[in-house]
């Protein structure tokens, strides 16, 4: 293994409720109805692949372009006080960097990835958001541009995920994947079954990497 690459939402920070939170209230505001499968078809998204879901999909009577400007800018405001970071999840990083250089691969846009790293300061070598790259999860594109930054071959990786379509993802970059499985929107048994290894917490990574 050459490098380590972490998603963002429910990996290092708790904001998948906060996503789900946000986005129903903007489809209600704009006159939609909110599915049941709603949340799990969208984690992993880029921005441009949910906004379109909000108002195809959901019946959001607004454009795509408006509905993620008003997404995010709520979402910016709640990070704006400080993100909602996962206990000791920057202490992980943060070891696990001392080993082997580390990235990002996030479906969240660019201005909160900045904000997650402004505030954290953590020595990442790179941090790619699925807005930068042809498709979001669970398309590899993200893991792999990614691990072209960082100059190092994708099967050379371990990824680290929580979700189902994150999990996907990763496999089909065809790197080692690490599941730290989201307690609120756990994924599917069979693509857990995939991985690599699977640690109930963060905190319980440099262990299953071998540094503890």
């Amino acid at each position: 293994m050459d490098a380590v690459i972490f998603d963002l939402d429910g990996v290092l920070v708790d904001s998948e409720r906060i996503w789900d939170e946000v986005r129903r209230a903007v489809v209600a505001e704009h006159g939609g109805t909110w599915r049941p499968e709603a949340t799990r078809a969208q984690q992993g998204m880029s921005t441009p692949e949910w906004a379109r879901y909000l108002v195809e999909e959901l019946g959001a009577r607004t454009t795509p372009a408006e509905i993620a400007t008003l997404v995010v800018k709520r979402m910016a405001a709640r990070y704006a006080a400080e993100p909602p970071l996962i206990p000791g999840a920057v202490d992980v990083v943060r070891q696990v960097s001392q080993k082997w250089p580390v990235a990002i691969a996030s479906s969240s846009p660019v201005i909160l990835i900045k904000g997650f790293l402004d505030v954290t300061g953590l020595p990442v070598g790179t941090a790619v958001s699925s807005e930068q790259v042809g498709a979001g999860k669970p398309a590899p594109d993200v893991y792999l541009r990614a691990a072209e930054l960082l100059g190092v071959a994708p099967e050379d990786c371990a990824a680290v995920e929580d979700t189902t379509n994150g999990l996907r993802a990763a496999l089909a970059a065809k790197m080692a994947v690490y599941a730290v499985p989201n307690p609120h929107f756990p994924p599917d048994p069979e693509v857990l079954k995939q991985a690599a290894a699977v640690v109930e917490k963060i905190t319980d990574l440099p262990g299953a990497l071998g540094l503890s």
